[in-house]
């Protein structure tokens, strides 16, 4: 009885991180989230340096599922958010009100409590943190009927200082 409650436990734990982590990916009402590894069709690398990315564009097909690496070879945290326009300006307002407000709260990961990988934007943009030193991959699938969209660092004066860039659709 004893094994049987221990591998109930260690199941429930391990369908918790599993359903944690499909939280974390997002997907946008547009049919664009996260796909499983076995969806991948090509793998895009992408370097993150201190206040910008390399590539500054990439083209990706309709449909494509996509993982990025993305390599921090910088010396901050950064964050690797894809949406439109309208979205990353909104999620770069509510940064910066976090960093205003809790700032001195010492905060996760500098973030004031805020971690993109944990989905603490709601879920609607596919995103993840990478700290300094740290490779992180994100599976996204591009959606149909858009043209463009952006891949940005919204930690305050990350974007505003280059750190972000197109994808073409």
């Amino acid at each position: 009885m004893r094994n049987t409650s221990m591998t109930l436990a260690l199941f429930a734990i391990a369908m918790t991180g599993m359903v944690a982590t499909a939280g974390a990916s997002g997907e946008h009402s547009g049919g664009h989230g996260v796909a499983n590894d076995a969806d991948v069709e090509r793998t895009i690398s992408v370097e993150a340096g201190d206040m910008w990315f390399d590539p500054e564009d990439m083209s990706i097909a309709a449909g494509e599922t996509v993982q990025f690496e993305i390599t921090n070879n910088g010396h901050l945290e950064h964050e690797f958010v894809i949406g439109d326009k309208a979205a990353q300006e909104a999620h770069r307002e509510m940064m910066q009100d976090m960093m205003g407000s809790s700032h001195h709260e010492g905060g996760h990961g500098g973030h004031g409590g805020h971690n993109m990988a944990e989905g603490e934007h709601g879920g609607q943009m596919p995103a993840v943190t990478i700290g300094a030193g740290e490779t992180k991959t994100l599976i996204w699938t591009a959606p149909e009927k858009v043209e463009r969209l952006e891949y940005a660092c919204n930690i305050p004066g990350h974007y505003e200082s280059g750190m972000y860039g197109t994808i073409n659709l």
